[in-house]
């Protein structure tokens, strides 16, 4: 086995993407990977302890989870609305459309 890991860590945001390519040590863990990235310096809006969760390969990951070789870190952003609240929101919206589109005269 290597005694060294090659992975990346990415950041999107909405103009752009970040990605950094690092090599660590075997046994290294999502929060050194981000820590050695440097993007917690370069954006310092980054609160890993709280509004923005992370992930290896678009499944969540807690922090102390061991990296393999070729692993991909994500740091994702907080959501501005939630899904679920978003649909019922919309779905509340179209019945009031219905009940209110109807005349309720026959030709």
């Amino acid at each position: 086995m290597a005694d060294r890991i090659n992975v990346e860590v990415t950041y999107a945001l909405p103009q752009r993407q970040e990605i950094v390519h690092l090599v660590l040590p075997e046994g290294a863990t999502v929060r050194e990977a981000v820590a050695a990235s440097g993007l917690l310096q370069k954006y310092p809006d980054i609160d890993l302890e709280g509004a923005n969760k992370l992930g290896v390969y678009a499944k969540l990951a807690k922090a102390d989870t061991v990296l393999r070789d070729h692993d991909r870190v994500e740091i994702y952003r907080p959501l501005i609305a939630d899904p679920k609240a978003v649909r019922k929101k919309r779905a509340e919206e179209g019945k009031v459309m219905k009940k209110g589109g109807s005349s309720g005269e026959e030709a």
